[in-house]
């Protein structure tokens, strides 16, 4: 192995960095999975919950309505996870780096 990796590897900031980056993409994949699994599990055990009309107001069904939720939910996971991972994240391994 080369003996930039080899310090890098042996950095406790680094091992600090991919201790945190892994938890907190466990604790996002563990969050997005349950959205994901709670949708298919109502739909498949609550079929006419989700035909039903949303509120008795529109055309728009809750199956959609909770679908909508479940991609908005997938778009805030990813841009959150960007930010602490272009904040956050980037300034330690550039700290890392340094040393």
């Amino acid at each position: 192995m080369d003996p930039v990796q080899e310090k890098i590897l042996a950095n406790p900031r680094f091992k600090e960095l991919v201790a945190r980056r892994n938890r907190f993409s466990f604790t996002l994949t563990a969050l997005t999975l349950l959205v994901f699994g709670a949708y298919n599990v109502m739909a498949i055990f609550a079929p006419t919950f989700f035909a039903k009309p949303f509120l008795g107001l529109t055309i728009w069904s809750y199956g959609l309505i909770c679908g909508f939720f479940v991609l908005g939910f997938s778009f805030l996971v990813t841009g959150i996870y960007t930010r602490r991972a272009n904040g956050e994240f980037d300034a330690l391994l550039k700290e890392t780096l340094r040393n």
